[in-house]
Protein backbone atom coordinates (compact mmCIF):
# COMPACT_ATOMS: atom_id res chain seq x y z
CA UNK A 1 0.00 0.00 0.00
CA UNK A 2 1.47 3.40 -0.98
CA UNK A 3 1.43 6.65 1.00
CA UNK A 4 -1.68 8.04 -0.72
CA UNK A 5 -3.65 4.85 0.02
CA UNK A 6 -2.42 4.67 3.61
CA UNK A 7 -3.46 8.21 4.47
CA UNK A 8 -6.78 8.11 2.62
CA UNK A 9 -7.55 5.00 4.66
CA UNK A 10 -7.18 6.79 7.99
CA UNK A 11 -8.38 10.27 6.97
CA UNK A 12 -11.46 10.46 9.21
CA UNK A 13 -9.66 9.20 12.33
CA UNK A 14 -6.48 11.15 11.69
CA UNK A 15 -7.08 14.28 13.79
CA UNK A 16 -8.87 12.42 16.57
CA UNK A 17 -5.87 10.19 17.17
CA UNK A 18 -3.11 12.70 16.50
CA UNK A 19 -2.63 13.69 20.16
CA UNK A 20 -2.33 10.04 21.08
CA UNK A 21 0.31 9.39 18.43
CA UNK A 22 2.32 12.49 19.41
CA UNK A 23 2.81 12.59 23.19
CA UNK A 24 4.30 16.12 22.94
CA UNK A 25 1.49 17.37 20.67
CA UNK A 26 0.90 20.78 22.26
CA UNK A 27 4.55 21.79 22.34
CA UNK A 28 5.23 20.32 18.90
CA UNK A 29 2.38 22.06 17.09
CA UNK A 30 0.97 24.91 19.14
CA UNK A 31 3.83 26.38 21.17
CA UNK A 32 6.47 26.25 18.45
CA UNK A 33 4.09 27.91 15.98
CA UNK A 34 3.31 30.61 18.56
CA UNK A 35 7.05 31.17 19.07
CA UNK A 36 7.72 31.57 15.34
CA UNK A 37 4.64 33.75 14.78
CA UNK A 38 5.66 36.09 17.59
CA UNK A 39 8.95 36.83 15.82
CA UNK A 40 7.80 37.48 12.24
CA UNK A 41 5.61 39.92 10.35
CA UNK A 42 2.32 38.76 8.86
CA UNK A 43 3.14 36.59 5.84
CA UNK A 44 1.26 37.19 2.60
CA UNK A 45 1.30 33.58 1.42
CA UNK A 46 1.76 30.34 3.35
CA UNK A 47 2.29 26.98 1.64
CA UNK A 48 1.54 23.83 3.65
CA UNK A 49 3.25 20.75 2.17
CA UNK A 50 1.62 17.41 2.94
CA UNK A 51 -1.17 19.41 4.56
CA UNK A 52 -3.46 16.44 5.12
CA UNK A 53 -6.46 17.49 7.21
CA UNK A 54 -5.18 21.05 7.55
CA UNK A 55 -4.09 20.60 11.16
CA UNK A 56 -0.81 22.53 10.83
CA UNK A 57 -2.46 25.33 8.86
CA UNK A 58 -5.07 25.54 11.61
CA UNK A 59 -2.37 26.50 14.13
CA UNK A 60 -0.87 29.07 11.74
CA UNK A 61 -4.34 30.46 11.03
CA UNK A 62 -4.77 31.32 14.71
CA UNK A 63 -1.97 33.88 14.32
CA UNK A 64 -2.42 34.93 10.69
CA UNK A 65 -6.09 34.68 9.69
CA UNK A 66 -5.69 37.14 6.79
CA UNK A 67 -2.77 35.36 5.07
CA UNK A 68 -3.32 33.37 1.87
CA UNK A 69 -2.98 29.62 2.47
CA UNK A 70 -2.26 26.93 -0.11
CA UNK A 71 -2.70 23.40 1.21
CA UNK A 72 -1.03 20.64 -0.82
CA UNK A 73 -1.43 16.89 -0.36
CA UNK A 74 -1.34 13.75 -2.45
CA UNK A 75 -4.38 12.29 -0.63
CA UNK A 76 -7.62 14.01 -1.65
CA UNK A 77 -9.63 12.37 1.14
CA UNK A 78 -7.34 14.07 3.66
CA UNK A 79 -7.80 17.43 1.95
CA UNK A 80 -11.56 16.94 2.07
CA UNK A 81 -11.32 17.16 5.85
CA UNK A 82 -9.26 20.34 5.47
CA UNK A 83 -11.94 21.74 3.15
CA UNK A 84 -14.52 21.12 5.89
CA UNK A 85 -12.23 22.66 8.52
CA UNK A 86 -11.81 25.91 6.55
CA UNK A 87 -15.24 25.91 4.90
CA UNK A 88 -16.32 29.34 3.68
CA UNK A 89 -12.86 30.91 3.83
CA UNK A 90 -11.77 32.41 0.52
CA UNK A 91 -8.12 32.78 1.56
CA UNK A 92 -7.55 29.01 1.80
CA UNK A 93 -7.04 26.94 -1.37
CA UNK A 94 -6.17 23.31 -2.02
CA UNK A 95 -4.10 21.39 -4.56
CA UNK A 96 -3.88 17.62 -4.94
CA UNK A 97 -0.35 16.91 -6.07
CA UNK A 98 2.90 15.20 -5.13
CA UNK A 99 5.04 18.02 -3.75
CA UNK A 100 8.20 15.93 -4.15
CA UNK A 101 7.72 16.38 -7.91
CA UNK A 102 5.87 19.67 -8.38
CA UNK A 103 4.83 22.83 -6.54
CA UNK A 104 1.96 25.28 -6.89
CA UNK A 105 2.86 28.43 -8.81
CA UNK A 106 4.23 31.50 -7.09
CA UNK A 107 6.49 32.55 -4.25
CA UNK A 108 5.74 32.07 -0.57
CA UNK A 109 6.75 33.87 2.62
CA UNK A 110 6.31 30.71 4.68
CA UNK A 111 6.61 27.11 3.54
CA UNK A 112 5.74 24.66 6.30
CA UNK A 113 5.29 20.93 6.60
CA UNK A 114 4.32 18.57 9.41
CA UNK A 115 5.11 14.87 9.65
CA UNK A 116 5.42 14.37 5.91
CA UNK A 117 8.95 14.90 4.58
CA UNK A 118 10.33 11.93 6.52
CA UNK A 119 8.59 9.71 3.96
CA UNK A 120 11.00 10.84 1.22
CA UNK A 121 14.29 9.25 0.26
CA UNK A 122 17.23 11.37 1.42
CA UNK A 123 18.13 12.40 -2.12
CA UNK A 124 14.54 13.52 -2.65
CA UNK A 125 14.69 15.49 0.58
CA UNK A 126 17.73 17.37 -0.74
CA UNK A 127 15.97 18.12 -4.03
CA UNK A 128 12.88 19.28 -2.14
CA UNK A 129 14.85 21.62 0.12
CA UNK A 130 16.48 23.21 -2.91
CA UNK A 131 13.06 23.72 -4.51
CA UNK A 132 11.73 25.18 -1.27
CA UNK A 133 14.62 27.63 -1.13
CA UNK A 134 13.91 28.79 -4.69
CA UNK A 135 10.18 29.23 -4.01
CA UNK A 136 10.61 31.29 -0.86
CA UNK A 137 10.51 35.07 -1.03
CA UNK A 138 13.55 36.99 0.22
CA UNK A 139 13.94 36.33 3.96
CA UNK A 140 11.23 33.68 3.64
CA UNK A 141 11.04 30.90 6.20
CA UNK A 142 10.80 27.12 5.91
CA UNK A 143 9.52 25.24 8.96
CA UNK A 144 9.62 21.46 9.19
CA UNK A 145 7.75 19.83 12.06
CA UNK A 146 8.82 16.25 11.60
CA UNK A 147 9.79 12.85 12.86
CA UNK A 148 13.52 12.05 13.06
CA UNK A 149 15.85 9.28 14.10
CA UNK A 150 18.58 9.83 16.67
CA UNK A 151 22.12 10.11 15.34
CA UNK A 152 22.97 7.04 17.43
CA UNK A 153 21.39 3.70 16.49
CA UNK A 154 21.28 2.61 20.14
CA UNK A 155 19.55 5.78 21.32
CA UNK A 156 17.18 5.59 18.36
CA UNK A 157 16.16 2.11 19.53
CA UNK A 158 15.39 3.67 22.91
CA UNK A 159 13.28 6.36 21.23
CA UNK A 160 11.35 3.85 19.12
CA UNK A 161 10.65 1.40 21.94
CA UNK A 162 9.57 4.16 24.34
CA UNK A 163 7.28 5.66 21.69
CA UNK A 164 5.61 2.29 21.04
CA UNK A 165 5.20 1.77 24.80
CA UNK A 166 3.49 5.16 25.09
CA UNK A 167 1.10 4.33 22.23
CA UNK A 168 0.09 1.03 23.83
CA UNK A 169 -0.95 2.97 26.94
CA UNK A 170 -2.61 5.87 25.12
CA UNK A 171 -6.07 4.43 24.58
CA UNK A 172 -5.48 3.62 20.90
CA UNK A 173 -7.14 0.46 19.63
CA UNK A 174 -5.09 -2.53 18.49
CA UNK A 175 -6.24 -1.75 14.93
CA UNK A 176 -4.92 1.83 15.25
CA UNK A 177 -1.54 0.52 16.36
CA UNK A 178 -1.37 -2.08 13.60
CA UNK A 179 -2.12 0.61 10.99
CA UNK A 180 0.57 2.79 12.59
CA UNK A 181 3.07 -0.07 12.27
CA UNK A 182 2.17 -0.38 8.58
CA UNK A 183 2.68 3.37 8.07
CA UNK A 184 6.01 3.16 9.89
CA UNK A 185 7.25 0.91 7.08
CA UNK A 186 7.02 3.97 4.82
CA UNK A 187 9.25 6.09 7.08
CA UNK A 188 12.71 7.07 5.84
CA UNK A 189 13.97 9.09 8.78
CA UNK A 190 17.14 11.12 8.96
CA UNK A 191 18.59 12.74 12.05
CA UNK A 192 18.04 16.40 12.90
CA UNK A 193 21.75 16.97 12.32
CA UNK A 194 21.60 15.41 8.83
CA UNK A 195 18.61 17.49 7.81
CA UNK A 196 20.13 20.71 9.10
CA UNK A 197 23.24 19.97 7.05
CA UNK A 198 21.09 19.41 3.93
CA UNK A 199 19.40 22.78 4.47
CA UNK A 200 22.67 24.61 5.01
CA UNK A 201 23.96 23.19 1.74
CA UNK A 202 20.92 24.73 0.02
CA UNK A 203 22.21 28.18 1.09
CA UNK A 204 19.73 28.96 3.85
CA UNK A 205 21.38 31.70 5.91
CA UNK A 206 19.97 30.50 9.24
CA UNK A 207 19.12 26.92 10.20
CA UNK A 208 18.08 26.06 13.74
CA UNK A 209 16.28 23.27 15.56
CA UNK A 210 13.92 25.20 17.83
CA UNK A 211 12.27 22.19 19.47
CA UNK A 212 13.17 18.55 20.05
CA UNK A 213 11.56 15.79 22.08
CA UNK A 214 12.87 12.33 21.19
CA UNK A 215 11.36 11.45 17.78
CA UNK A 216 9.77 14.87 17.20
CA UNK A 217 11.64 18.05 16.27
CA UNK A 218 10.94 21.39 14.59
CA UNK A 219 13.57 22.92 12.30
CA UNK A 220 13.46 26.50 11.06
CA UNK A 221 15.45 27.64 8.00
CA UNK A 222 15.58 31.28 6.89
CA UNK A 223 16.44 32.23 3.31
Amino acid sequence: MNIEEQFNLIAKEYDANRKKFIPCFDEFYEYTTKFIASNIETPKQILDLGAGTGLLSYFWFQHFPKSEYVLVDIADDMLNIARDRFSGLENVSYEVLDYSKEFPNGKFDIIASALSIHHLMHENKKELFSRIYNRLSDDGIFVNYDQFCADSSEINTWFDSYWEHQLKNSGLTSKDIELWKERRKLDIECSVEEEMDMLKKCNFKEVKCIYSNQKFSVIVAIK
